[in-house]
């Protein structure tokens, strides 16, 4: 690699792709959403010695699971939670996709729970996306709804863009601060969510230091002297530059250790219990909920048609993504499949060689305009984030250096 070939965000210099999979070692890791700076080097997904990247390590590790006596720990943790006067007894979060439909659906009509959902509003909703979203409510569900102020949203979209190409990270952050916040407000101290960081990439394998008092993902709360960043800035910074208020800020904000421990709030993923198959949610979706798929055919970016579907800005986060590790949604996507036998490693190699880095082009208007950007200062931040180990600009064209089907 030449002096001019330096990686960005701290990402491996050599790109390499799974030997099972055609996911790529320039994936991140999930990051906790209001500590990321500008200056922030990302941890990466984990390849073994074989080549074999975490999340195909995960699934290797999923065969030998008896999801009998997994099914009998859920059974015995809803046992722990379960109201006997019909009041909330475990909060859903989720957006009316194929996996919030399924985990709600199975906590209700399978284990007599009596779930509350809520949905953190999309920065514009897409018309599949509003139809699936109320298809699942009207299938038997309470939901609370929150829309932040689109103004704040739009200007926080636009920080995040300009200093750490991340637009959809407000977006992140009420969506993992708002559930939390429910469930203290309706006294429901369970929360299971439709999937699992651990489906998509895990970092190498270890013991980790666990709070016993905390049953959460850290990534969820803030220590007590957490410095907040959004976009990158300091909340106080933030308040001052742009001259809003810190109410203005609120429903962004992540919850406090401390009022997290008092509330002892406990947050799961389905996916512990239950042997996750993204195919099979989309069926049993479309079965119980009148779950519509993308009316185009598939979404841009990639090919499949069932995931993600309910914001506009959607493919501007896998997009962003695509710039900033080489690798994008029709990666993700294929990834996936592959680990549940659904393709195999050579079909996802040729539809990540066709799909993967589409441009977003149907609501890049409304991403314009959410954001207040023009198009030349788009395409100018864009090609800031590229990092010199994975691009290369030949004949006025970015190219990968490196890819899968290479």
């Amino acid at each position: 690699m030449g002096l001019n070939d330096k990686s960005l965000f701290g990402l491996p210099s050599e790109v390499k792709f799974c030997k099972k999979c055609v996911e790529s070692n320039q994936r991140f890791l999930s990051s906790t959403q209001h500590k990321i700076t500008a200056s922030e080097n990302k941890k990466t997904i984990y390849f073994n010695e074989q080549g074999i990247c975490g999340a195909c390590s995960y699934y290797e590790s999923k065969s030998k699971i008896d999801w009998n006596t997994r099914e009998k720990e859920l059974r015995d943790i809803l046992d722990q939670y379960r109201s006997t006067d019909g009041s909330y007894d475990v909060l859903v979060p989720g957006s009316g996709g194929k996996d919030s439909i399924f985990t709600s659906f199975l906590l209700k009509k399978k284990y007599n729970m009596n779930p509350l959902t809520c949905t953190w509003s999309p920065g514009e909703y897409t018309d599949i996306g509003w139809k699936n979203y109320r298809s699942w409510i009207n299938s038997g569900f309470d939901n609370i709804l929150f829309t932040p102020n689109k103004k704040i949203h739009g200007l926080l979209s636009r920080i995040a863009f300009e200093n750490l190409l991340h637009p959809f990270q407000p977006f992140v952050l009420g969506q993992n601060s708002f559930p939390l916040k429910v469930a203290i407000q309706n006294k429901i101290k369970l929360v299971i969510y439709g999937d699992g960081v651990e489906e998509r990439a895990t970092g190498k394998p270890g013991k980790k230091k666990i709070n016993k008092n905390l049953k959460l993902y850290d990534f969820l709360y803030r220590e007590k002297n957490d410095d907040i960043f959004l976009g990158g800035i300091q909340t106080e910074d933030l308040i001052k530059k742009y001259k809003i208020s810190k109410n203005d800020l609120l429903p962004f904000l992540p919850l406090s250790k401390e009022l997290v421990l008092e509330n002892e709030l406990e947050v799961l993923p389905i996916t512990k219990f239950i042997n996750y198959n993204p195919q099979d949610n989309f069926y049993f979706a479309k079965e119980n909920s009148n779950f519509q798929v993308n009316p185009d055919g598939r979404s841009e970016g990639t090919y499949t048609k069932y995931s993600s579907l309910d914001d506009k800005f959607d493919g501007f986060h896998y997009y962003t993504w695509f710039i900033k590790t080489g690798r994008g949604r029709a990666t993700e996507d294929a990834g996936i499949e592959v680990r549940n036998k659904i393709i195999s490693r050579e079909e996802a190699t040729s539809l990540v060689k066709k799909y993967d880095g589409e441009f977003p082009q149907k609501y890049f208007k409304d991403f314009l305009n959410h954001t207040n950007l023009d198009e030349k200062k788009f395409f100018e931040i864009i090609d800031k984030f590229r990092s010199p180990h994975l691009w290369d600009k030949i004949n006025g064209k970015w190219i990968l250096k490196k890819a899968v089907w290479k």
